[in-house]
């Protein structure tokens, strides 16, 4: 093969752009609803206000379970047909499907239809999703310089933090320009709307780029899988080291994610009685110090590798993590403090994920190798955390079991970080494993 032709930095940057906003999109709608699910489950839950949120952080976790499917469909399509076609659609699915959360009629208006749309809309996100991160990230991989891979995927995660922080703060912000009686009555639906405009122009960004230079590379030589039940026997056959070590490390990872980013409000209110607007600021002062070193360990990454990163990461969440919850139930300050300070021990593994995973399969099967291996993990594993952590608290009431799930989490990930290969400054290129 011939070297696939220099991408120019502008379209770099608008294949950052098209992926990063798709990527805030989704994370988007996890904030709102993470930062909103008291007036949520108030609204469309029956049930007291404790019940009501355990139902909701559950329903929460439901649409986590839908996203192996859409790994499972999404993913050889995007391998097949392209990266770019697929993105658009589950941009606008997911986006489609935030919005309608908004227009979802009270529980006392419809009964137990209110949390039966509320699954069903779940649902659909988690089918998009399951193809929109693994789609993005290999997106923003494969048009990626490799010795700066690290650096520009981490934008894809500089996304991931604004979109969470933006949902955040519009709650908040309603919160405290409107009250609290109004964020129950009505005010808390004005958020999912604005999920619209996100996805319309998302899609443009999509649609105007080309498929990345390493995918139209493998398809002028015709070397993309032929179906998609070829492709899944391929990865269960000879990929499945790398499926096996990739779940591991996303159980480290999104354990920790979904803790500290939804769970955390909750956390803070309902066990460490912060103020309602008190459990909202915590997290988003930690997400904007948490977004100025992503790019930077991005960078980092680049020269050192992605592994050393990791291990710092994974070996001092394991030993900080008591400590920090610790301090977080001191104070405000202490909670602010310990949430950063967790914070800034997570974001070495957040800034490399997408150099990290793309890296682990061959481009005609790393679509669908990235979506089904990150998606079955965090389905079982992420997206259950609120809810696990919630029920553990419950059941021990110990406040420190999410403090002890993320050290299990961290141990899973540091016994998968061993059999797993150093990629950085590593080509992409072709049909064999970088």
């Amino acid at each position: 093969m011939g070297h696939p032709e220099a991408v120019p930095k502008s379209v770099i940057r608008r294949a950052i752009a098209a992926s990063a906003l798709g990527n805030a999109t989704e994370w988007f709608d996890y904030g709102i609803y993470a930062y909103g699910v008291v007036y949520l489950s108030a609204a469309l839950f029956p049930g007291d206000t404790a019940e009501a949120t355990l139902f909701a952080l559950a329903t929460f976790a439901i649409s986590f379970l839908v996203r192996p499917l859409g790994g499972l469909f999404w993913g050889p399509l995007g391998d097949r047909y392209g990266r770019k076609t697929i993105l658009a659609y589950t941009i606008i699915l997911m986006s489609a499907a935030t919005v309608c959360v908004g227009l979802i009629p009270s529980y006392d208006d419809i009964g137990f239809w209110a949390p039966a749309l509320l699954v069903l809309l779940r649902m659909i996100q988690g089918f998009s999703t399951g193809g929109e991160y693994g789609g993005a990230a290999t997106f923003m991989a494969e048009y990626s310089p490799d010795d700066r891979r690290g650096f520009y995927g981490s934008f894809l995660e500089f996304g991931t933090l604004a979109g969470f922080s933006f949902g955040a703060l519009l709650m908040l912000g309603f919160s405290l320009l409107l009250g609290e009686q109004a964020m129950y009555d009505w005010a808390w639906r004005i958020p999912f709307f604005v999920a619209g405009p996100m996805g319309l122009v998302g899609m443009y960004l999509r649609s105007r780029m080309e498929d990345t230079p390493i995918f139209r590379e493998i398809e002028a030589h015709h070397e993309t899988e032929p179906a998609a039940s070829t492709e899944l026997r391929h990865l269960l056959t000879r990929y499945w080291r790398p499926l096996v070590t990739m779940g591991g490390l996303v159980i480290a990872l999104n354990v920790v994610n979904y803790t500290l980013l939804s769970y955390m409000p909750t956390y803070l209110q309902r066990r460490l009685s912060l103020s309602a607007d008190d459990a909202l600021i915590v997290p988003i002062i930690g997400m904007l110090f948490m977004m100025l070193f992503v790019p930077l360990a991005g960078r980092l990454s680049d020269k050192v590798g992605r592994k050393p990163l990791w291990w710092f990461s994974l070996v001092g969440l394991f030993v900080g993590a008591v400590p920090l919850y610790l301090l977080m139930a001191g104070s405000f300050a202490g909670a602010v403090a310990g949430f950063a300070l967790l914070g800034l021990l997570y974001v070495p593994q957040l800034a490399t994920i997408s150099a990290t995973f793309p890296a682990m399969f061959p481009t005609h099967v790393r679509f669908a190798g990235f979506a089904i291996s990150y998606n079955v993990s965090t389905s079982l594993f992420g997206g259950t955390a609120p809810a696990f952590n919630s029920w553990l608290i419950g059941k021990t009431g110990d406040e420190l079991m999410p403090a002890y799930v993320m050290m299990a989490a961290c141990a899973v990930g540091m016994v998968a970080l061993r059999f797993t290969a150093e990629t950085a400054g590593k080509s992409l290129r072709g049909t064999e494993t970088p």
